[in-house]
């Protein structure tokens, strides 16, 4: 009990510390929401006069939002695996390792200081959208349970940046696949398209893919403009495929994360 105790202090000691960072480092919120409130501008203008959601009466600027929330976890990639790399390179894990504290207290920190990072670009996100005119029409409680699903798949996220922040080290490289798994999975999904022009074997890559599952989700908890119906099992069940797709993620992200961060910090 007492040894769970201290380690909950730990956690939450270097997750304030890296929110006090974070003060004086707020351009760290900026790069995670520049690209979605962007993308709420152009798509949301640009693209709203002539792309039509078969089943929405065209509102198409409602229809991407939920998309564009969850690439808010997607940008997350980048954040935390740059912030692991420079801690690394640093020597800053070195010295928490000289201190008696869990070995799971450093990324733990990280990735919860990194999670309010997150919902904050949310934030800021719902409210460029409720700038240009996005609404939801659920209940108090969908609402809730649809921020509270993206918050799970950006921690998801958050995961998969640390592991690759520990196993590439460099930057450059980081950079350049942070970039490559925004745009893979941020419209090899149905974010910001239907996906009923897709060939078959494609469609349901795109269909499985964990983006599409958690923006369908929203905009069925938050009464959005949905989808079109194929009468595949992720379409039809997005809350479900949802939950159960973040849970493997996280139950499989956080274990090798930190046997990998046992080797990463004994180089």
């Amino acid at each position: 009990m007492s040894s769970a105790l201290t380690h909950g202090s730990d956690v939450l000691a270097l997750t304030g510390r890296h929110l006090r960072h974070l003060r004086r480092t707020p351009e760290k919120i900026i790069g995670v929401a520049l690209t979605p409130v962007a993308m709420v501008i152009i798509l949301g203008y640009l693209f709203a006069t002539v792309v039509k959601v078969e089943n929405s009466g065209g509102e198409y600027r409602e229809y991407i939002m939920a998309g564009v929330f969850a690439q808010v976890g997607l940008s997350c990639i980048g954040i935390t695996a740059i912030g692991v790399a420079g801690d690394l390179g640093k020597g800053l894990i070195d010295r928490f390792r000289s201190l008696p504290m869990g070995r799971a207290t450093v990324l733990v920190g990280h990735t919860l200081a990194d999670l309010v990072t997150a919902a904050m670009s949310i934030a800021v996100v719902a409210l460029t959208g409720l700038l240009v005119g996005w609404r939801v029409h659920g209940t108090f409680g969908e609402t809730l349970a649809g921020f509270a699903l993206l918050l799970a798949f950006a921690y998801a996220m958050l995961w998969v940046g640390a592991l690759l922040g520990m196993v590439m080290r460099n930057l450059e490289a980081i950079n350049g696949v942070a970039a490559l798994l925004l745009v893979l999975f941020s419209f090899l999904s149905s974010s910001f398209m239907p996906l009923t022009g897709l060939p078959g074997w494609l469609r349901a890559a795109a269909e499985w893919n964990p983006v599409s599952a958690v923006s369908e989700a929203c905009r069925q908890l938050w009464g959005n403009t949905g989808a079109v119906s194929s009468g595949s099992y992720p379409v039809e069940h997005p809350v479900i495929v949802s939950l159960i797709t973040l849970s493997v993620l996280i139950a499989v992200l956080v274990p090798l994360s930190l046997r990998v961060y046992r080797t990463s910090a004994a180089r």
